[in-house]
């Protein structure tokens, strides 16, 4: 039996469905991600597995236990939210006390696990300083020490790290990843980050619209999208689209678009057959694309618009036709801004899906 059980799970507001029916579980200490852009539902999710938000239908069981009509205090769960929720009053060794003395804990126990936390948290020298006095990386550590020193049954995340800047969020990650192993507790975490999800998640659930897209290890969401949507949302950058037509020429089956063509692959054309004729959308990651011509794979002419220098490589960001296409490049190439040059891309590289935003993957 899974750890978490979240079973046909709906949340409404008035006439807006914000959640749509599902089922989701998490094995005892496995880390869940759900991640989505802004409005698909993580974060009401989230809210409902910790009691702070009644589903509209459905059942939540934590550890085999029905937990659905259950205040949050009786479900066994701590919440680390994206603003800290720290008392400004208290000192840190307060904040991270401050539940287990409202439970009655003995003060010999909480002193304990107090000091444990802060140990492994590295906020020892912290203790006696207000909120006040902390950077947002070492409130979000105090933030994270008050669930530890609850020892609950499973850990929930609201987009804990929003607030830090970008070097202090991928700190930050990896803290949270290696307090993961160390305690093995079952983990949900909501995040419209996807490398957050990428680099966290023993799986990601992936959300648009109130709805699960695909649910799997980070390696399926990325090699393998069931749909456009999730191949969009996941990776960066963000794969390009090129529309084409599945022609039949000379008995060969091709991918033919506006400024491109090329053979259909072998692996690919048993399921090709069935789109003879038809529209289909090509998935191409940035980082499968090379500069220069080749008389393998799909070849076109780029006009180069951008290019982001990062130091060890460059994004270049251009055209094809009236298509945005985007690829990666080992080195400085600011050179080729307003040039029009050669790519190529291997057809094993290619991903093809029905048009529209949640077109599903063909499995070409």
């Amino acid at each position: 039996m899974s750890y978490l059980q979240l079973q046909k799970i709906a949340k409404r507001f008035g006439d807006v469905q914000v959640v749509q029916e599902m089922d989701l579980s998490a094995a005892a200490g496995e880390f869940i991600v759900l991640v989505g852009a802004s409005g698909c539902g993580k974060s009401t999710t989230l809210r409902m597995i910790a009691g702070l938000e009644s589903p509209t239908s459905g059942r939540i069981l934590i550890d085999g236990r029905d937990v659905t009509a259950a205040t949050p205090a009786d479900r066994d769960i701590a919440m680390v939210f994206q603003n800290y929720a720290l008392y400004p009053h208290m000192d840190v060794a307060q904040n991270m006390s401050f539940a287990l003395e409202l439970a009655g804990t003995p003060k010999s126990v909480i002193a304990q696990r107090v000091d444990a936390a802060a140990q492994v948290l590295n906020i020892q020298h912290l203790l006696g300083r207000k909120p006040k006095e902390l950077s947002g990386g070492q409130r979000q550590r105090v933030a994270v020490g008050r669930a530890i020193v609850r020892e609950p049954k499973v850990f929930l995340f609201d987009e804990p790290l929003s607030n830090l800047d970008a070097k202090l969020r991928g700190h930050m990650r990896i803290e949270i990843a290696m307090l993961h192993r160390r305690l093995g507790k079952t983990t949900v975490y909501v995040t419209h980050d996807q490398i957050e999800a990428m680099t966290l998640a023993d799986r990601i659930v992936v959300m648009d619209q109130g709805c699960i897209q695909q649910m799997g290890s980070p390696d399926e969401v990325f090699n393998r999208p069931l749909n456009r949507f999730v191949a969009g949302f996941i990776g960066s950058p963000t794969m390009n689209f090129l529309n084409a037509t599945v022609r039949r020429i000379d008995g060969q089956l091709r991918f033919e678009g506006a400024g491109f063509g090329g053979e259909v692959p072998g692996a690919m054309v048993a399921a090709a057959q069935g789109f003879v004729g038809q529209p289909v959308v090509l998935g191409i990651r940035p980082q499968s694309i090379r500069l220069g011509a080749s008389d393998q794979g799909l070849g076109f002419s780029l006009r180069v618009h951008v290019c982001e220098y990062l130091g060890t490589e460059s994004v270049l960001s251009g055209s094809l036709q009236d298509e945005a296409v985007t690829l990666t490049a080992p080195g400085n190439h600011m050179g080729l801004i307003g040039q029009t040059v050669p790519v190529h891309v291997s057809l094993e590289s290619l991903y093809a899906f029905e048009p529209g935003e949640h077109g599903r993957s063909l499995g070409l």
